[in-house]
């Protein structure tokens, strides 16, 4: 008989009550119904250390689980260092620098986050693609989810559509933020033709929320909280209340301390999406917002 260990491509889940079924199973676990199909339909689920293809009724001790089938990306590795905050079966955290792209793009296809990312996949023999839960600009820096396999992806997904995640910043803005700590919540749009977000009655709902950290002669150190996920929200609403992000050429000017928006995830929490458990992973302040801190107490 074969025995099914959890791993990168198996997810087992043990039953905890009487009259469920298989199904029950996967879907009290959050399986998304189109995993589910496939699974069905690939032969892949998993009852008590064999493939079943029925919708079996269960007991107390059984065990129910998943295989996800080994995947070709297509993606070029590229010996690229990555700063690797954590990882297990299901996720891979990694502090990305500031200056790189996270995945490939038509103006963009080699030297990003992904490239080195699949040399990394392929140096420890993993195979699978590359599901980014979150993304960062280019000139963001910090905290970057991977989910290794298509069951973390879409737990991380579901988490972060229903606002589970919580995720700080750390930025410099231009001027003195009066305020201790203050909420934004304003709707950020774009209109068709427009390049850039925008502060607009008829946009979506935004929410941030900052607290100040450190104050300077003529800015502050801020951390950001986002209840929302609107594109640049941070950077919207700073310049929006008056107290612009430094070096943010897009929506203020470029700075001559730092070459890049002063702008850091550093903190992250969330449910395991194999255990359950709160877990929250942080990234150093990086070099360059340390030496632009340093520039500001002397001015």
């Amino acid at each position: 008989m074969k025995f099914f260990h959890e791993s990168d491509s198996v997810v087992l889940f043990p039953v905890e009550e009487n009259g469920l079924t298989i199904d029950d199973v996967l879907i009290k676990n959050q399986i998304s119904v189109r995993l589910m199909r496939k699974l069905k339909k690939e032969k892949r689920i998993i009852f008590n250390n064999k493939f079943s293809q029925k919708n079996e009724k269960v007991k107390i001790g059984d065990v129910v689980g998943i295989f996800m089938e080994d995947e070709i990306d297509n993606i070029e590795p590229e010996d690229i260092p990555l700063d690797i905050i954590y990882e297990d079966f299901d996720l891979l955290i990694i502090n990305k620098r500031p200056h790189i792209v996270v995945h490939p793009t038509p103006k963009c296809i080699s030297g990003t986050l992904a490239n080195g990312i699949s040399s990394y996949y392929m140096k420890k023999d993993i195979h699978k693609k590359i599901r980014f839960v979150n993304r960062l600009d280019m000139d963001t820096s910090g905290i970057i989810i991977v989910g290794k396999n298509p069951f973390a992806h879409q737990q991380m997904a579901l988490q972060l559509e229903n606002d589970m995640i919580e995720k700080k910043y750390l930025a410099v803005v231009e001027g003195i933020v009066k305020e201790d700590e203050g909420t934004i919540d304003i709707p950020i749009g774009k209109e068709e033709k427009d390049i850039l977000n925008k502060v607009m009655n008829n946009g979506k709902r935004s929410i941030s929320k900052y607290k100040v950290l450190k104050r300077y002669r003529e800015s502050t150190f801020l951390e950001v909280q986002i209840l929302t996920g609107k594109n640049h929200q941070i950077r919207v609403h700073m310049n929006y209340i008056g107290h612009p992000i430094i070096g943010d050429s897009l929506y203020y000017k470029r700075s001559s301390f730092i070459d890049r928006q002063a702008l850091h995830a550093w903190s992250i929490k969330f449910s395991h999406p194999r255990y359950k458990n709160i877990v929250e992973f942080k990234a150093p302040l990086p070099e360059d917002m340390k030496y632009l801190i340093e520039k500001l107490k002397m001015n």
